[in-house]
């Protein structure tokens, strides 16, 4: 039985209205923008509501991250149609969906405030996970080896050098981890 009192979180609507706001913020203007104040002018929600539940950039970006899971394919026991079809969805993650610019928004968040560097690590570790099973249900010797090869240049591209995603390219990565696994392709 609980006591009376306040619940221990937001109200489901308040914290999407919140979150919403928070994620348009960081996307537009980046983590410094999500701020309890720029928050309250954003959404009409109590300053008080806010501070309660995200005080600091780092607990928006966190509650971000836990809203935003990433559900992949159960492993079909083809490593090359597995990899490659986690391929096509990290590419659309990343041109289609906010990905890119939400890690772009963590490494700046992590240079400012480096309690933010775990969860940077968190949301790249949520990405690599889906090569990570693939190839350990297969039993891979290297999985994190062949994980960072097909990934990697992605995120280089997309992160580092504003590149378009390169689908293309992307599949020739995974090509070369088969290749190297002495593993056919279904390409």
């Amino acid at each position: 039985m609980t006591g009376p009192g306040r619940p221990a979180g937001p109200a489901a609507d308040t914290e999407t209205t919140v979150l919403t706001a928070a994620l348009e913020l960081l996307l537009s203007e980046g983590a410094a923008a999500l701020t309890p104040q720029r928050l309250h002018a954003v959404t009409g929600v109590a300053r008080t509501t806010i501070y309660r539940h995200w005080p600091l950039p780092r607990d928006f970006l966190a509650a971000l991250i836990a809203v935003a899971p990433h559900e992949s394919p159960m492993p079909s026991g083809d490593l090359a149609a597995d990899l490659h079809a986690e391929t096509d969805l990290l590419c659309d993650r990343l041109r289609d969906k906010p990905v890119g610019a939400f890690l772009r928004a963590l490494v700046t968040a992590s240079s400012a405030d480096p309690s933010c560097t775990a969860l940077r690590h968190r949301y790249v570790n949520d990405l690599l996970e889906p090569f990570r099973a693939a190839l350990a249900a297969l039993g891979v010797a290297d999985v994190e080896e062949a994980t960072l090869a097909i990934v990697s240049p992605l995120l280089v591209d997309t992160l580092l050098l504003d590149r378009r995603v390169d689908r293309e390219r992307a599949h020739h990565a995974v090509e070369d981890v088969l290749a190297r696994l002495g593993a056919g392709s279904a390409r």
